[in-house]
């Protein structure tokens, strides 16, 4: 197993004029690898930095984090019998020849209709004011949908497995031969 460090670095998370949320998650996630990097740079060694970050999209607008009960029940009241895509901007950025890897993974979530007392009950159980678009798939979430459309479904957590790897290997890094 490699070593790694976890950073979280602090940039601005807004999105700018006219800009996709496809573009906004690479963007983010590129900011995020070259902060990391910042962080990280005391080590003397080369490093790959990864980045990564989400938005969710229903009827054509991002849809954030509820905080409140209020906003989570709205969230998923318009989510209901919907689609919500996820965009994941994935970034491997290598400290060593200064070379950048990103990519954008697509996962949509397609809900059932909903009643108002299950979407309660719902957001009674799992509390999920802090997860974009309502829900915890890994948890009880999944009982909201009728069907997943993706690659990998890590993407829907935040991280695209898959990707990552193949954004590694590029890197010359093949996970499997890894001691």
């Amino acid at each position: 197993m490699c070593p790694f460090d976890c950073v979280s670095p602090d940039i601005d998370e807004s999105p700018l004029n006219n800009e996709s949320a496809q573009q906004l998650v690479r963007r983010l996630a590129e900011q995020k690898a070259l902060a990391g990097a910042k962080l990280t740079a005391d080590t003397k060694t080369s490093q790959l930095i990864i980045g990564s970050d989400q938005v969710a999209m229903i009827n054509g607008a991002i849809i954030g984090k509820p905080h409140t009960v209020d906003n989570a029940i709205a969230q998923l009241t318009e989510a209901s019998g919907q689609a919500i895509t996820f965009y994941t901007g994935l970034a491997v950025y290598n400290s060593e020849n200064q070379q950048m890897l990103s990519c954008v993974e697509p996962f949509t979530v397609h809900f059932k209709t909903l009643s108002q007392a299950q979407i309660r009950s719902y957001i009674d159980k799992e509390q999920p004011l802090y997860c974009a678009g309502s829900f915890k798939s890994e948890g009880l979430g999944i009982a909201l949908f009728s069907r997943l459309e993706g690659d990998d479904p890590n993407t829907l957590i935040g991280l695209p497995l898959i990707k990552l790897i193949d954004l590694l290997q590029q890197h010359g890094v093949d996970v499997l031969e890894i001691t």
